[in-house]
């Protein structure tokens, strides 16, 4: 018991860095007998050997490390310790006023998930089952609407922490779909964005993405994310890595108070979904995933009603869709070769598309964004999507549009109660993107009736490669009001080379410059359906002219290299 009070004392004087050390002489010896929960004080480490794990990578290690977690809550809290070594896991269930403190050295191996017509996986075992569905999964995909089929999950707990430089290694985890039709699917029913769109078609066949079995998430016993959590407060995820973490390296729903800091996710999905979630702050982040995106807020029907992710900050994160499948976490940063198949380089900083609660009070500021898609914010399924401060921003060899701001009308949701949302008060400040892929320029585009409102861009450079032509100029872009929401979803090119603007009100641009490598044909501003918009301090070629005006009320234009100073009540079809 002393020993036990002893490494207390030591955890609380060390912290994170002094775990390790003071569990070491803490603990019984590996080959001990567990102890009664009982015999520890709240507050105790219990280290997993107690309890049997082996860490060899071939012993199944998940039913020892969860008589450790009960064993920890039942004495009314505590760390739970992973020492260094492989922890080979099906199925862990958080509780309450635990932590886990992954080790250096310490991997926690996500055991092979059944293959696709096999009914159990690695020697015989399972991932706990999914949820049964419920009358709004069709709001969202698969994975948002499941989390006891992972490989860590809690749901309705609080007081958790998962801490300490220990690897998560997803390496038996669905990426969503696999190589084949879900067991019992119609034959024309998709599982993926054509779903999502109402278009009935045949499940996409995705190749791998590296040298891994494939399964199909929807699957009986399949692993479909790294961590997931639903219904829970008072949240902590610091300083651990995650290596191929399934169709969400963190799926987090209707979470409170949550921090998220230091971790580096390097996986083939998305990185982390913040879902339905308050008071939230994520640090000092790293994520690589090239095929889809890194820092996701949601806010989903998942929890079965519209809420709001608010309360948020995004900061010092680092966000890469252009590296290989593991080569941010060793360290060789090998980008995948060019024009590579199978790569969409997403990678990003999104709020939606799963878009029903809104995003409120929201600040993203100090990221990087390597060679992947840029900023998007996205009110599609009702969502209020509101009161956002953007900073301090660097973006280098960006795939299409630095900025993605579109309010549309999907509407998946409950149809009595889903209506088109809002996208307004939004600020952009001190924005640099570097060598970006022209076709593609920023897009902030509302629909009919329904505008953006209340933007302010300053001090943002474009420098982009260039190439336009004037037959591109000409591009007039679909409306598309309720299509799925990406960059590229009203075309492969725009017909201007900085920002095109549609439906859109009460806009201001300052000292803002766009700056093409080679001669572009295009406009820099494209407006349509524009009202209120004041361009100050803006620098563009003016050979095409800078700007392209339809239907469009009350512009200013001062102090401009783009154009000269210009006031004008209406404009349509003119150039400036």
């Amino acid at each position: 018991m002393n020993t036990i009070n002893s490494a207390r004392r030591d955890l609380l004087k060390l912290g994170g860095m002094g775990l390790a050390a003071a569990a070491a002489t803490a603990v019984p010896s590996a080959h001990a007998a567990p102890r009664s929960s009982a015999a520890f004080p709240a507050g105790a480490i219990f280290d997993i050997r107690t309890y049997g794990a082996a860490g060899d990578g071939k012993t199944v290690d998940s039913p020892a490390i969860n008589k450790a977690i009960e064993a920890a809550a039942a004495a009314g809290g505590g760390t739970v310790y992973f020492p260094a070594g492989t922890w080979l896991s099906f199925s862990i269930r958080l509780k309450s006023h635990v932590s886990l403190f992954l080790s250096q050295g310490c991997i926690l191996l996500a055991a092979e998930s059944p293959k696709p017509g096999e009914t159990t996986g690695y020697n015989g075992g399972t991932y706990d089952a999914a949820e049964p569905n419920t009358a709004w999964d069709a709001y969202q995909d698969y994975g948002h609407n499941h989390w006891k089929n992972s490989l860590i999950w809690g749901i309705d707990i609080q007081d958790v922490s998962i801490v300490g430089p220990g690897l998560i290694y997803g390496k038996g985890l669905s990426f969503g779909a696999g190589p084949g039709r879900p067991p019992g699917a119609p034959k024309t029913t998709g599982f993926g964005p054509e779903r999502l769109a109402g278009t009935p078609t045949p499940p996409p066949t995705r190749p791998p993405r590296g040298e891994y079995p494939m399964y199909q998430a929807e699957q009986a016993g399949v692993g479909n994310k790294a961590i997931a959590m639903k219904n829970c407060r008072n949240v902590i995820f610091r300083d651990f890595s995650i290596l191929k973490g399934g169709h969400f390296g963190l799926l987090l729903t209707g979470v409170d108070n949550l921090t998220i800091d230091n971790l580096t996710i390097d996986t083939d999905r998305d990185g982390m979904d913040i879902d339905c979630c308050r008071n939230v702050r994520v640090s000092n982040c790293y994520v690589n995933s090239p095929w889809d995106d890194g820092i996701c807020p949601k806010s989903s029907y998942a929890l079965g009603y519209a809420r709001a992710t608010e309360n948020m900050t995004i900061t010092n994160c680092y966000v890469a869709g252009s590296y290989e499948l593991g080569a941010m976490l060793d360290g060789s940063y090998k980008r995948f070769a060019p024009n590579t198949q199978h790569v969409a380089h997403n990678g990003r900083i999104k709020c939606g598309t799963e878009s029903n609660g809104g995003f409120k009070n929201i600040t993203i500021s100090n990221c990087v964004f390597d060679a992947c898609m840029g900023l998007a914010l996205e009110s599609e399924d009702g969502a209020l999507c509101e009161d956002i401060a953007i900073s301090n921003i660097t973006m280098r060899d960006v795939v299409n549009a630095p900025l993605f701001f579109r309010l549309g009308s999907r509407l998946r949701g409950p149809k009595e109660s889903t209506k088109v949302g809002t996208l307004q008060r939004i600020v952009v400040d001190n924005l640099v993107s570097y060598n970006t892929v022209p076709h593609i320029c920023s897009i902030l585009s509302g629909i009919p009736e329904y505008p953006i409102k209340d933007v302010k861009l300053s001090n943002i450079f474009i420098q982009h490669q260039g190439g336009g032509t004037a037959d591109d100029a000409k591009i007039v872009m679909p409306e598309k009001e309720a299509a799925y929401p990406d960059p590229g979803m009203f075309g492969h090119t725009t017909p201007s080379q900085g920002f095109f603007l549609r439906h859109v009100k009460n806009i201001e641009m300052s000292h803002v410059e766009v700056q093409p490598a080679e001669a572009d044909q295009r406009p820099s501003f494209y407006l349509e359906e524009v009202n209120r918009a004041d361009f100050i301090a803006v620098t563009a070629p003016t050979n095409p002219s800078a700007f392209a005006l339809n239907k469009v009320t009350d512009l200013r234009i001062a102090l401009s290299r783009a154009a000269k100073d210009t006031q004008l009540e209406t404009a349509d079809g003119k150039s400036l």
